[in-house]
């Protein structure tokens, strides 16, 4: 797919089957939210906030303007409309605040910093959400038949390893039941929701800011803790953003405002109403909201619900890995794709199973929900902090605000955020190291792998011989020519290439043509086919031809190639062989990067063998040539 325009249907997706799409793929995450929100802040911890109608009001109207303030405005409002060309997520908008940090090393350091921070924040977000959703929805089990206890922690096992299982299989078939099982999932929040409240409508009170104001000014202390279990209710936020690409701006809009800010709201305030009339049931009350009768199924659809959430965050995992997998801060691997027309849908064994093994530990080390919370939000208010501070170099920066107008609205942000962080951070001990851990290591990985490929390739840049006086010399004292194309892959368009010198060196001849491949990736996510392929004719039958995707497309040389025929170079993918340098690193005692990261960057470095796969190149066409780097 050479442009999403390119592989376009010939008519456009109505609005409402958009709307309905988004609704299954983009709000899963914030929809499974009242499985947990309302139990976590009432749970006996060790801050204990009582259950009484100050309290409840309090929490109510606090989860209502997290739910307006951070999603409704934030994210809605403003950070949808900071789009890299109709892309929304964290590497997208890394892209975007980086625009204009040319020059500027130190800025372009510390956007760098923040967006793989971010991006680790999303990754462990991907391990925990699966994690809680799935046992929140199968401790319904618990309600329905308090002797299922013990089956709680199989179960859950079970649904997750069918879960990773079926990412091979491609989204396609389920997602055709997405939009509907979560529209039935929201009008059942909303129904539940709506007969408790009728018990009692008073509770609608709770809708006033002033009764969140009260809360903090009466027990300041208990209403900032219940900030770390308040923000259970906005978890999944990001998404909104991050899928806005596949549906675009207004049918997400449309389905917030019109129906699943309304349903969740009426399940909230469902909740508060019942547990304000039986203290018993804020165990779960949820579940407790519905009629006996209907547990056993109600289970069910949650269950569904909480996979489709998992669902979306696995795929997004695999989003934010081709992405960052392509702009260089994550090492080559296999990527399958499980649709023939629909380029977002690839699955990645490597990011699944690793994926699969962290939410298992996960299950398996907490084993309930309850214990799981302390462990959710870090990661996610985190990647609030992150993402606001990277719309502010947008605004700023892009847009062309003042300082005062993105002053003011940044620091609007930055308070909420750091309010719910700051709040999380208390949770460290019992569990919110557990986000952290993961970051960390993630983030290790990645800075060592692009910070390597970096010193890697300034390395070979500079050994490399100049390609100009090489043809020269090629002219003065021609090799053999034999027929046929031959294509090397290179980062450095103005060096010689590796193989082509091992070429030389062991088989003494040249193809009758010689391309000069180099492939970039820019920081947008899509090209079309005038700027994707630029050809410069060189002496003596050499080309130097550079290839450009976007961030988000899916590359194919043997395809794209043939775009050279347009600027003067006829080839046939059939007859050409691609020579890719194969370089076997060994780690030196020179500096350049701490021996220890040396050793995780050439324990991460796969041969080129793995170019295969990511430019679709015809196996049997493909010629390693390389030498020993030391490194």
């Amino acid at each position: 797919m050479l442009l999403r325009m390119d592989n376009h249907n010939s008519h456009k997706p109505r609005l409402p089957a958009l709307a309905l799409a988004a609704l299954g793929v983009v709000f899963g995450d914030i929809g499974t939210s009242p499985l947990y929100t309302m139990k976590e802040v009432f749970s006996v911890g060790p801050h204990p906030i009582a259950l009484n109608a100050g309290n409840v009001y309090g929490i109510l109207s606090l989860i209502t303007w997290a739910l307006i303030l951070i999603v409704s405005v934030k994210y809605v409002a403003f950070i949808m409309r900071a789009d890299n060309r109709g892309e929304g997520g964290i590497m997208a908008l890394l892209a975007l605040a980086s625009r204009n940090t040319q020059g500027n090393l130190r800025k372009q350091k510390f956007i760098m910093t923040l967006g793989i921070l971010g991006a680790c924040m999303f990754y462990a977000d991907g391990m925990i959400t699966p994690a809680i959703s799935v046992l929140s929805a199968v401790e319904g089990l618990e309600v329905a038949a308090p002797a299922l206890h013990q089956t709680i922690v199989p179960i859950t096992l079970v649904v997750l390893f069918g879960l990773f299982w079926a990412q091979s299989k491609g989204t396609a078939i389920m997602g055709a039941f997405f939009g509907p099982v979560m529209l039935m999932w929201f009008g059942t929040l909303g129904v539940l929701g709506a007969i408790n409240i009728a018990h009692d409508a008073t509770i609608l009170n709770a809708l006033n800011p002033v009764y969140a104001i009260g809360f903090f000014t009466h027990q300041p202390w208990l209403a900032f803790v219940a900030l770390g279990a308040v923000v259970l209710a906005v978890t999944g936020a990001e998404a909104l953003y991050a899928d806005m690409g596949h549906f675009g701006r207004l049918p997400i809009r449309l389905t917030w405002f019109g129906f699943v800010l309304p349903a969740l709201l009426l399940n909230y305030f469902g909740q508060g109403a019942l547990i304000l009339h039986d203290a018993e049931a804020v165990k779960n009350p949820f579940y407790l909201l519905a009629p006996e009768w209907t547990l056993f199924p109600l289970i069910a659809l949650a269950t569904l619900a909480t996979v489709i959430a998992s669902q979306a965050v696995i795929t997004g995992a695999f989003s934010v890995s081709r992405q960052a997998l392509q702009l260089g801060y994550l090492p080559r691997m296999h990527i399958q794709h499980t649709s023939e027309s629909t380029q977002g849908q690839v699955y990645m064994p490597r990011v699944n199973w690793s994926l699969m093994i962290g939410v298992m530990a996960l299950v398996l080390t907490f084993r309930s929900s309850g214990n799981l919370a302390a462990a959710y939000g870090i990661a996610v208010t985190g990647d609030m902090v992150i993402t606001t501070l990277l719309a502010a170099v947008v605004f700023h920066e892009i847009w062309g605000w003042s300082k005062l107008r993105t002053g003011l609205l940044v620091a609007l942000f930055l308070v909420v955020d750091l309010a719910f962080f700051s709040a999380n951070v208390l949770k460290i001990p019992d569990g919110g190291w557990v986000p952290l851990l993961i970051g960390l290591v993630i983030f290790t990985l990645m800075l060592t792998w692009k910070t390597g490929r970096s010193l890697l390739y300034s390395r070979l840049k500079n050994e490399a011989m100049a390609i100009e006086p090489f043809i020269d010399a090629i002219g003065a004292h021609p090799p053999t020519r034999v027929p046929g194309t031959a294509l090397f892959m290179t980062p450095n368009p103005e060096g010689v290439p590796h193989a082509m010198l091992h070429n030389l060196k062991h088989n003494k001849v040249l193809h009758e043509k010689v391309v000069i491949l180099t492939v970039r990736f820019m920081d947008y996510p899509h090209t079309n086919n005038e700027e994707r392929v630029a050809v410069e004719i060189l002496p003596y039958s050499f080309y130097r031809v550079t290839m450009q995707y976007g961030f988000k497309d899916e590359p194919d040389l043997p395809r794209d190639l043939l775009l050279c025929n347009a600027h003067g170079l006829d080839l046939d993918p059939m007859d050409t062989s691609f020579f890719v340098g194969k370089e076997i690193l060994k780690a030196s005692g020179k500096l350049g990067m701490p021996y220890w990261r040396k050793k995780i960057f050439i324990g991460l470095f796969r041969s080129a063998e793995t170019i295969t796969n990511q430019f679709k190149l015809p196996p049997n066409r493909v010629v390693e040539l390389g030498a020993q780097v030391k490194f």
